[in-house]
């Protein structure tokens, strides 16, 4: 699997020729572009085992709603206050996240021991299977120098698209 030096290491290198392909898939219509994307996703992740990886866990802060700490701190046996307390902070947007990073939640064998009460920006995380891809694109840029899925539909898009 790709390390996070890697993985940022072959962004550089290509992050301007993805940022060209970025402005020509915003304008795509929004049904192909969401067909080919989502294809993508599929194709990659039957692939690619996140277990092996971990990148996005050990680099990337979740915005935490108040659903999920309530989700969490139940899975926890805490009180919410307890929870925000003892795990989170509010960053610079006032929005909460993780005290700390990696998530204090990941496993040295990269398994989540809150994985069935994680927040919903872990469980939508990469965002490449969602509706309206064309919204998130710049933040689809953003993570292939995270995540090694979000690179390669990135690479296939531009070799199709060149």
């Amino acid at each position: 699997m790709i390390s996070p030096a890697e993985l940022r290491g072959m962004m550089v290198k290509r992050e301007a020729g993805y940022r060209r392909l970025a402005v020509k898939l915003k304008k795509f219509n929004k049904r192909t572009l969401d067909d080919k994307v989502h294809g993508l996703h599929d194709a990659f992740f039957a692939k690619y085992d996140c277990l092996s990886c971990g990148n996005c866990c050990r680099s990337l802060g979740p915005r935490i709603t108040t659903t999920d700490i309530e989700r969490l701190a139940r899975r926890l046996k805490l009180k919410a206050g307890s929870f925000t307390e003892q795990y989170l902070r509010i960053d610079e947007d006032g929005d909460f996240v993780f005290k700390t990073m990696p998530c204090p939640f990941l496993g040295s064998d990269n398994y989540c021991s809150v994985y069935d009460a994680r927040p919903r920006a872990c469980r939508e995380y990469p965002h490449t299977d969602r509706v309206n891809f064309y919204q998130i694109i710049d933040l689809s840029l953003k993570n292939a120098g995270v995540c090694p899925v979000v690179y390669e539909i990135f690479s296939t898009l531009q070799q199709t698209e060149s």
